[in-house]
């Protein structure tokens, strides 16, 4: 299993987008989400994470290169795994756990539960006071195909954890996994950060989250 130390960055209240980004890469270390754990698909996008937090507010920084990229979901909480996405999903409780999803141009998917089947979604007014910005902008486009490198940079405040009382990240220990995925592009691909030993693609399981610990 892997353990990850989750660093507390500098910030002010007003850092925007720009500046976390710029913070995250002088301030945290690069992690690679490149294991396949699936023989049948074997397509690898080189794509790595950078994460850091504030006390309440935990940053992440996806860097991803690929040859096909897909972005036709804009609905918050609605399919965004069929894009080029990246996840990140985190247990505060060991039992339960918050799917976050990020389609490549930002859109956002985020609920909560025990396990893939009776999820909760969060309130989409909840979810869009998380920031985030996508190097391809917020337009929705068909798939394209090329040699393609995006990034996206995103803002998780404490607040959106609704299913947990949380006051503070300080020093708190979770359990998370980290994915890519494009379930509906040319090339369908799963990688993970923290491997996972299913006989088919499923990130919906805590059993194979690594442990994060929050400085």
């Amino acid at each position: 299993m892997k353990e990850l130390f989750i660093k507390k960055v500098s910030s002010t209240k007003n850092t925007g987008l720009d500046s976390a980004k710029h913070i995250l890469e002088q301030e945290t270390v690069s992690n690679s989400i490149g294991i396949i754990n699936w023989d049948n698909y074997s397509y690898k996008p080189d794509v790595s994470f950078r994460t850091g937090h504030t006390d309440d507010q935990i940053w992440l920084k996806f860097e991803v290169k690929e040859n096909y990229i897909r972005a036709k979901e804009t609905r918050t909480n609605g399919d965004v795994y069929k894009d080029s996405c990246v996840e990140f999903f985190v247990s505060f409780d060991e039992k339960n756990y918050y799917n976050f999803e990020f389609n490549c141009i930002g859109t956002i998917h985020l609920a909560y539960g025990e396990n893939r089947n009776n999820r909760n979604f969060v309130n989409p007014k909840i979810v869009n006071t998380i920031k985030i910005e996508s190097s391809l902008g917020n337009q929705p486009f068909e798939e394209k195909k090329g040699n393609f490198e995006w990034d996206l940079i995103v803002k998780i405040p404490l607040t959106v954890f609704v299913y947990s009382d949380l006051k503070t990240l300080r020093k708190r220990k979770a359990r998370a996994n980290f994915y890519k995925c494009g379930d509906e592009t040319a090339k369908p691909h799963f990688l993970t950060w923290n491997p996972v030993k299913t006989e088919q693609p499923d990130f919906h399981q805590p059993d194979y989250f690594g442990l994060i610990w929050f400085e």
